[in-house]
């Protein structure tokens, strides 16, 4: 059984517009996966309905539903973004009788196949665990092109945990990535809360010479220091992969995800670390993860999602 499933129109709605105004009018649903090269920029979606690595964490349930709510809030928006790019949807994988690991290998094909036809991959999560997939793929491309990639996560968490019984899982994306990679793993961690990570994270962190700012530090009054580490980190690298995990905002803003907080940090300072990222040209890719909208209020984190996808890809292409 095929473990891709086509994109649907339904999934893109919105208010209605003689002229192409609004994003639900410029997505157009692509049911083939075999891309073609082709030299022209696009815009490539991909979901990830998956709940397998949350479950294997123990996390809440729920992020199955995740990138059907993102695209609805998504839809919504209007759109100022060139009328030449054309923005495709290729439809969700999922992971079928627990087997998050062939659902992971289909995820870094189709991840390095969009770089290879030019596309800007923007995935949907589901699990953080899809970092693993989409950021295998993204490490791969970019080795081949011997460049060095660097993997800037704004999280809650380090996503740095042990495999359990020799499989991954939500928590633990950016270790797989480093044990693939030794030698040529770099990551920046951003809002790391001390209360959600045990002192063995931190020793981990330390042994991968990975870099972050814990939340304490991660405060708009402290903008002079945050910005000096990000820019730091981007100038060490050639290109950035992002990734959002909507857990590491506060639950104020952000109520449904799989492990909310109330001392996560807020949309403002997230948009001015996207602002310097895009600013840099160096960021090729995004993914937005861990919305559970079983746990939503009014669609606020679907919609705190849905503006982070449209103004990270409006200021980066």
């Amino acid at each position: 059984m095929s473990l891709h499933q086509n994109p649907s129109p339904f999934h893109w709605s919105g208010r209605k517009s003689e002229q192409i105004e609004y994003w639900h009018q410029a997505v157009k649903p692509i049911s083939d996966l075999r891309l073609r090269q082709d030299s022209s920029k696009k815009i490539g979606i991909l979901g990830y309905p998956g709940e397998e690595g949350v479950i294997r964490n123990q996390g809440r349930i729920g992020t199955i539903e995740g990138p059907a709510a993102i695209r609805k809030m998504l839809g919504q928006l209007a759109l100022h973004l060139p009328d030449s790019l054309p923005i495709l949807d290729y439809g969700d994988i999922f992971t079928l009788d627990q087997d998050l690991e062939s659902c992971h290998e289909l995820i870094s094909k189709i991840t390095y196949d969009l770089f290879s036809s030019n596309h800007f991959p923007v995935l949907l999560g589901g699990g953080h665990d899809l970092a693993f997939a989409h950021g295998r793929g993204v490490q791969k491309y970019v080795d081949g092109k011997k460049e060095k990639l660097g993997f800037i996560n704004l999280d809650a968490h380090f996503d740095l945990r042990p495999l359990i019984n020799g499989k991954g899982h939500s928590g633990s994306p950016f270790l797989q990535l480093a044990q693939e990679n030794p030698d040529n793993f770099h990551y920046l961690a951003l809002g790391i809360q001390r209360a959600s990570n045990p002192k063995s994270l931190f020793e981990t962190a330390d042994k991968l010479k990975a870099k972050y700012i814990v939340m304490e530090d991660f405060r708009l009054q402290n903008w002079e220091y945050i910005q000096e580490q990000i820019l730091w980190f981007i100038d060490s690298v050639n290109k950035i992969y992002l990734s959002i995990d909507l857990d590491g905002f506060s639950s104020a803003f952000a109520p449904g995800v799989s492990a909310p907080s109330p001392m996560g940090f807020n949309p403002q300072i997230a948009f001015k670390v996207f602002d310097l990222i895009a600013k840099s040209k160096k960021l090729i890719c995004l993914d937005v993860v861990e919305l559970n909208p079983k746990f939503d209020q009014d669609d606020a984190t679907a919609r705190l999602a849905a503006r982070c996808v449209e103004y990270v890809v409006r200021k980066s292409i």
